[in-house]
């Protein structure tokens, strides 16, 4: 896809709020930094936002060399200021910037009506009564500017039972029924795995609202308050198993990498150590094909196995075939010959596979940024292109604080002295002091 260089990004102009934590919110004003759209986070030296900027505020040397979420820094060193270094703050906060105020206290109250007076659109994904007590809310912020697009998404709303419940994407998969559906046949619970999927799916509905409500807002003249709990935008995910428990009374179940329709499907083992591949047949046409490469050519006028229904019932054995061929094959070879034929299959890839893949290379989906105190790494791109604009990435995730002086002085118009004075009531800095 060709792209103008010259041409503005579609976002641009548009001034961003950003109160959020983890991954949720952050993930949502990602997407509208990518696309010019200017993101400030909102922080604070006098509190470490968990699991946002690290798992943990000061991890040591010996915490980060073991394999896990901890280990996510580059080489594995936290350096001296593990926030601005870890891995998942680095991936989200590529092109926003930071500023801190201690919005405890009443003159930080005061800058933050400041920057709302100026912004479109204020965004957090906070537990409500976290909320409550900085005074963040539709009524407050609408006040100071009627134009604002408000959006907020607790994980279960902001009224109900549940309303203060502390919660990762994890717990609210568990409470919507995802895990009752994940996992193999006769497997329990516990054994599905640490997923976040309900967080990836919160961000990207959480865009999806923002934009709405910004058009809203261009339309009308006047802003818009969104709330968008994260476990009912999840939800929505399973609807076709709670509609077929609204019609027919039935329970899904775990059904492993199977489907309804398409037989056979699974991942399969090749050659190497834990590599695999995955293959879906949905189609007759693409069974015949498929017995063909496998060396079982007799499978596809067996009358058993001649359509869905008959292939699903004999889906172990048929399994036990594939796997019998695909366990002598390197994956992307197998890959290669299952799709020459027409039939949908794929690499298991980890990590290294994706950054040496040819189709991504070829694709440009891999940018270069360089942070001030994480060095030069490769990121993901953009979710999307367009023909006339340029999608690579302005900068890197900024370190804590790093645009204050832009946001206090350029934006606000703070002088030496009143910046120096906010500085030395704790509202300004680079570093946690707690």
């Amino acid at each position: 896809m060709v792209s103008n260089n010259s041409q503005p990004l579609p976002l641009e102009g548009l001034r961003i709020l950003d109160l959020t934590v983890v991954w949720a919110g952050p993930y949502a004003t990602q997407i509208f930094g990518d696309w010019g759209a200017e993101i400030i986070r909102v922080e604070s030296i006098k509190h470490f936002p968990a699991t946002t900027r690290g798992m943990v505020m000061r991890p040591t040397k010996a915490m980060v060399s073991q394999k896990g979420s901890l280990s996510a820094y580059p080489n594995r060193d936290p350096g001296e200021r593990p926030w601005n270094r870890t891995a998942s703050f680095n991936a989200h906060a590529r092109n926003k910037k930071s500023m801190t105020v201690d919005m405890t206290k009443p003159e930080g109250q005061e800058v933050f009506d400041e920057l709302l007076k100026i912004s479109d659109v204020v965004i957090e994904n906070n537990v409500p009564v976290s909320m409550d007590r900085i005074n963040v809310n539709w009524e407050r912020v609408s006040s100071v500017n009627p134009k604002i697009v408000m959006l907020r998404m607790p994980g279960f709303g902001l009224d109900g039972p549940y309303e203060d419940y502390r919660t990762f994407g994890s717990h609210m998969a568990g409470v919507v029924g995802h895990y009752s559906v994940m996992g193999y046949q006769g497997e329990l619970a516990d054994m599905t795995g640490n997923t976040l999927t309900a967080d990836a799916a919160g961000g990207a509905g959480a865009a999806l609202a923002l934009a709405a409500g910004i058009r809203y807002r261009n339309h009308n003249d006047k802003g818009i308050f969104i709330e968008i709990a994260t476990a009912e935008n999840f939800a929505n995910y399973l609807g076709d198993h709670i509609l077929d428990y609204t019609v027919n009374e039935r329970l899904a179940s775990p059904m492993g990498n199977r489907d309804i329709s398409n037989a056979p499907q699974g991942v399969y083992r090749c050659t190497g150590e834990d590599r695999w591949i995955a293959i879906s047949v949905n189609s007759d046409e693409q069974w015949e094909s498929l017995c063909n490469l496998i060396g079982s050519p007799e499978l596809a006028k067996d009358p058993e196995y001649s359509n869905v229904s008959g292939r699903r019932s004999l889906h172990d054995t048929i399994d036990q075939l594939i796997e019998a061929w695909s366990k002598g094959m390197d994956a992307h070879k197998a890959m290669n010959a299952l799709q020459a034929e027409g039939i949908p299959a794929g690499v298991v890839m980890n990590e290294e596979d994706a950054f040496s893949d040819p189709h991504l290379e070829e694709n440009g989906f891999w940018e270069t940024l360089e942070g001030a105190e994480t060095g030069k790494y490769q990121y993901a791109s953009t979710l999307w292109k367009t023909a006339s604009t340029d999608r690579s990435h302005k900068r890197a995730a900024p370190r804590l604080g790093e645009d204050n002086e832009y946001v206090y002085k350029e934006l606000l118009g703070f002088d030496a002295d009143k910046y120096a004075e906010f500085e030395s009531a704790g509202h300004i800095g680079m570093d946690y002091d707690i």
